[in-house]
């Protein structure tokens, strides 16, 4: 595979409390000038981000980011509002403590209600493999996958770990 196919399916991320809208129009360059998929930024930056680049490249923001703790209400409002301001993608948490409790149904219908406010833009729904068992990790890849989210991701990068190998091989099955 080429480093420009490669690069046609990654997200330029940018997702740090601090940063200012000149670092995302410069996100927002290379992300042009590289040929990624899209760049992914806080909601507060969707609506200038859209409008500095128009259709030149997609808009993906974070719902419920980084701990995913909010209520199905709060994400789909706040998924609601990211796609009124023009995201074109969105990213959201799942409840980590629904997992933990072995709320399922809860899991599945917070994963509904996000995607019923982004029917036709790209649902990516991030699990936080590293605090994850196994089971769990199997259990999320069959609820994002009936929920009907587009990709389950690994990590926000904001918790005690990435992924793992294991982990990339676990959720491909």
């Amino acid at each position: 595979m080429e480093l420009r196919e490669i690069l046609s399916r990654c997200d330029h991320t940018l997702l740090r409390v601090d940063a200012t809208a000149a670092e995302i129009r410069a996100l927002c360059d290379q992300g042009m000038r590289y040929g990624c998929a899209s760049v992914c930024i806080p909601p507060c930056h969707v609506a200038g981000a859209k409008k500095y680049v128009g259709d030149r490249l997609r808009i993906c923001t974070v719902i419920g980011f980084p701990n995913g703790y909010n209520t199905p209400a709060v994400k789909a409002f706040e998924a609601a509002e990211a796609i009124r301001n023009g995201a074109d993608e969105v990213d959201m948490v799942i409840n980590l403590a629904m997992v933990k409790d072995g709320c399922w149904d809860d899991v599945a219908a917070d994963i509904r209600a996000v995607r019923e406010v982004s029917r036709g833009r790209i649902l990516k729904v991030i699990i936080e493999c590293c605090l994850l068992t196994e089971e769990e990790k199997r259990m999320l890849c069959r609820i994002v996958s009936d929920s009907g989210a587009d990709y389950i991701k690994t990590s926000t990068g904001f918790s005690t770990g990435g992924a793992t190998a294991d982990d990339v091989r676990l959720l491909r099955t």
